[in-house]
């Protein structure tokens, strides 16, 4: 009697090429037919603009630019076929931390879709060699994601909360004239403020993941260029303005808009708040709420603070996952929970129609 040992199967790990985009909206497709994400539509537009600018963004690739890793992604072939993508981007200007935008798996490949994700993983904790800790955010309810993480040497570092406020609300609230006396408008000499603000409105471990600098907080001249073209392509404007308290000659709020210029897709928002100042929560969501009158759409909003006792707190949750590079060759299957005196507010789940309205989110 003769037994068959299975063959282990053979996969290829290497760079994107422009052959591979129609591959690649396939398997977006495939995505937005199991579960429609807001990531998913986002690859769409940023395939359209790839297929259109491939030349001169690869050419730009060879040197250092804001445009080097617009799309920076490798896919996994199998039998000549695609069976995976994973995209990756750096999170901060020293680019030490990277973050993991999305891992796609085909799920007819013969191998199982954890092994070729594990394997996407992987190569990129190789390849990229200048990064030493690794984000990327889930679904708290998403478990087979979640555990392909944890797998490969991940573990939690927050939770972060989502948040959709709809128009009629947005209206009811501009109606309202915020107490900002001190809003001023963003520039690169603010740069040193947003930096103090924003190592204040976080714990320090999480600080220490994120490594940002001042520098992470000024705009280049390459860096407003290439900016700018990403939203004439999106068709969005870009809203920001900090609140100076003279007395301590410190920022204690900041708020940062994308406005899309048609109302086909909602406006984007991020609001970071001095722990001591909680009162400027409703003040700056009305002047959002005034900024974006011209085009009535909805607002997500993210908020990068960490404390329960704020305004935006419990909610639709996603966990925000950190892997350092020094567990990349080490398999983990359990993740260190963040204390709940560690939620935060954020916006990449599914929205939630209302103000004030809160989804209580499952621990995993």
């Amino acid at each position: 009697m003769t037994s068959t040992i299975p063959q282990t199967t053979v996969i290829n790990i290497r760079p994107i090429q422009y052959r591979d985009l129609e591959d690649i909206a396939r398997l977006a497709g495939e995505e937005v037919g199991a579960a429609e994400s807001s990531n998913v539509v986002d690859l769409g537009q940023q395939l359209r603009q790839l297929r259109r600018w491939y030349g001169v963004l690869k050419c730009v690739s060879w040197f250092p630019n804001p445009l080097r890793s617009f799309f920076c992604a490798y896919v996994a072939e199998q039998n000549n076929q695609l069976r995976g993508l994973i995209q990756v981007s750096p999170f901060n200007r020293t680019r030490s931390t990277w973050r993991i935008d999305r891992v796609m798996v085909d799920r007819a490949a013969d191998a199982m879709p954890s092994e070729i994700g594990s394997q996407l993983l992987r190569h990129c904790f190789q390849a990229i060699w200048e990064a030493r800790t690794w984000l990327v955010e889930v679904n708290v309810n998403d478990k087979a994601t979640l555990a392909l993480y944890r797998q490969n040497g991940f573990q939690t570092l927050a939770h972060i909360t989502y948040w959709t406020i709809s128009p009629e609300i947005l209206q009811v609230l501009a109606q309202r004239e915020p107490d900002l006396p001190n809003l001023l408008p963003v520039s690169n000499a603010d740069a040193c403020l947003l930096y103090q603000l924003d190592t204040q409105s976080m714990p320090s471990f999480v600080r220490q993941v994120y490594d940002r600098h001042i520098a992470d907080f000024k705009t280049s001249l390459m860096k407003a260029i290439g900016s700018g073209m990403t939203r004439w392509f999106r068709k969005t404007d870009l809203a920001n303005g900090y609140v100076f308290e003279s007395q301590r000659k410190a920022a204690i709020g900041y708020f940062q808009l994308q406005l899309c210029r048609d109302g086909s897709q909602p406006h984007t928002a991020q609001l970071t708040v001095h722990p001591a100042y909680t009162w400027l929560y409703p003040e700056l969501l009305t002047q959002m709420a005034r900024v974006t009158q011209e085009v009535p759409a909805p607002l997500q909003l993210t908020s990068t603070d960490y404390q329960p006792e704020r305004e935006f707190s419990n909610g639709c949750r996603a966990l925000l996952l950190i892997c350092s590079a020094t567990c990349r060759d080490r398999v983990s299957s359990s993740g260190k929970f963040i204390d709940s005196a560690y939620s935060s507010n954020s916006a990449l789940l599914p929205s939630i129609a209302g103000l004030g309205e809160k989804v209580d989110g499952r621990r995993v």
